[in-house]
């Protein structure tokens, strides 16, 4: 089981819900939106802005279980401008902002279903690292790196069959 936990507001909420079934599809495990919630604000960074992604990834790798932390903060590791997310590598732990996943944030109008196809997209990559999948070289496959919103775009929701049996043991 996947506990989806909510880290501070998240406006648009509907999109989470919208791609629980097609996360659950892909991995293998039951997901669940959790009770459980964490206030972000000890991971602010004033002089970037952004929130520390390993910082509240430690927090959520506290928790029992395997979690999927979902916020609408902007996040960032030190070597980056930014992240999409960030997840334990052979952990339970995986976290995904939605903050550049919208088109507002771009300057577009508003597209619920595609931030719940972006959404969906990075949250079946990171919980792919959590089951210790590293970057795949497949472009298609949702475990294919993005640094930018147009290579989610570009990627599939679904794991190519190398990564596919790594994760679900080929069902």
């Amino acid at each position: 089981m996947i506990h989806v936990v909510q880290i501070g507001p998240l406006p648009r909420a509907a999109a989470l819900e919208a791609m629980l079934p097609a996360l659950s599809r892909t991995v293998g495990l039951e997901c669940v939106i959790s009770p459980w919630q964490l206030d972000p604000d000890f991971a602010y960074h004033s002089n970037r802005n952004q929130f520390h992604s390993t910082a509240i990834v430690k927090q959520l790798a506290a928790l029992p279980g395997r979690t999927l932390g979902v916020t609408a903060v902007d996040l960032f590791v030190p070597v980056f401008s930014f992240v999409f997310g960030e997840a334990q590598l052979n952990g339970t732990a995986a976290l995904v902002s939605v903050a550049r996943l919208q088109q507002e944030f771009y300057g577009l109008a508003a597209s619920d279903g595609l931030l719940t196809e972006r959404l969906l997209k990075e949250a079946v990559h990171e919980i792919g690292h959590t089951f210790g999948l590293r970057h795949c070289d497949e472009w298609q496959c949702a475990m294919s790196s993005s640094h930018a919103v147009e290579k989610i775009d570009l990627k599939s929701a679904d794991l190519c069959p190398r990564c596919r049996t790594a994760v679900t043991g080929g069902s």
